[in-house]
Formats: C-alpha cells, structure tokens, sequence
C-alpha cells in the first residue's frame, strides 16, 4: 500500500538565527521556538501548517538556490489566498 507524505520542512541555514527568527515573527507571523541549547542548534518557525528550521550557517556564506543554479527558490508556500497574503505580506516593507 502506498503511503502519502503528509508535509516538509524547510530548512534555512542563516548567520543569525536569531536575527532572522524576529524577522519571521515580527514581520510575517511566525511563532518561534527556539532550542538554542541543542547539540544541533536551532530555531523553529510556525505558521498555520507550515514549519521553517533555521539553523546556524557556521560564518559559511548563504547562497539561494537562484544564484547557485541560476533559477528556482529555497522554498515554496502554497495557499489558496495568495494576493491576499501577498498583500499582507509585502505592508510592513
């Protein structure tokens, strides 16, 4: 019997995951949860059924996947209100 995966997390690797966890929360939403004191590092983003993991890059330069391929993103979020959430998205700048 085939078995359905159910969801993804996406992974980004950051200089800051602190840094960039305010930004997710302050600015798009998210709840962080953050296990800092981990063997691995690392905050948790939450919205709706979506899960973002940052994690420490190592001072390693973050390349998006468009600049190392020439196309194509780190992540897709898919929703049936995309202007909308577009629109709410974009306010803060």
């Amino acid at each position: 019997m085939y078995q359905r995966l159910l969801q993804s997390h996406s992974i980004f690797p950051t200089n800051d995951i602190e840094k960039t966890s305010e930004f997710y929360s302050q600015y798009l939403g998210f709840r962080a949860v953050s296990y800092l004191e981990a063997e691995e590092p690392h905050i948790c983003l939450y919205r709706d059924d979506t899960e973002i993991i940052l994690t420490k890059s190592l001072g390693q330069k973050v390349v998006p996947n468009r600049e190392l391929y020439g196309y194509g993103y780190d992540a897709y979020f898919i929703t049936k209100q995309q202007e909308h959430i577009n629109k709410n998205l974009r306010q803060p700048g």
